[in-house]
C-alpha cells in the first residue's frame, strides 16, 4: 500500500486504525487526484473524522464521537482561513480541558473553549516539533 510509505510522522507515532484511516484515504485520492497536496489534504480530513491531534499523535475521539474535527473540514474548499490543525473544536470543554491537561497547557482552568482550541493546536505543534529533533 503505498499511502504506508508515505505516512507523515505524527501518522505513524498513532495507532494502527489511524494509520490504516491515512493510508487508505491517500491512496484512493492520489488514484483520483494524483500524488501531492491534495492527496494529503484528503487523507488528513479523513483522519479527523475518526481522531484527534494531541501532542505528537492522532488518538481516537471521545466516545467513539465521528465526523469532522472543525470548521473548515465541513466547509468547502477555500472558504475558511484557518484550520484547527487535528483539535476537535466539537469536543465538549471538559474534554478539551482534559487534553489541554494531559499537554501540560498552563492557565487552562481560565480559558474558554476557544482559547483551549487554540492553545492545545499550539502545543500540539510543539511536540511534534520535539519529536523531529
Amino acid at each position: 500500500m503505498p499511502g504506508r510509505e508515505v505516512l507523515p510522522e505524527p501518522v505513524r507515532r498513532s495507532d494502527a486504525k489511524a494509520r490504516r484511516t491515512w493510508a487508505k484515504a491517500h491512496d484512493s485520492a492520489v488514484e483520483q487526484y494524483g500524488e501531492g497536496e491534495r492527496a494529503h489534504r484528503v487523507a488528513y480530513g479523513a483522519l479527523k473524522h475518526t481522531h484527534e491531534k494531541v501532542g505528537d499523535h492522532w488518538q481516537p475521539k471521545e466516545h467513539g464521537r465521528k465526523g469532522p474535527s472543525d470548521e473548515q473540514s465541513r466547509l468547502p474548499r477555500g472558504t475558511s482561513d484557518r484550520s484547527a490543525e487535528g483539535v476537535d473544536t466539537r469536543a465538549t470543554k471538559q474534554h478539551l480541558q482534559e487534553v489541554a491537561r494531559e499537554l501540560d497547557v498552563e492557565g487552562r482552568s481560565r480559558m474558554s473553549k476557544e482559547e483551549l482550541v487554540d492553545a492545545i493546536r499550539k502545543a500540539n505543534a510543539r511536540a511534534t516539533a520535539a519529536a523531529r529533533r
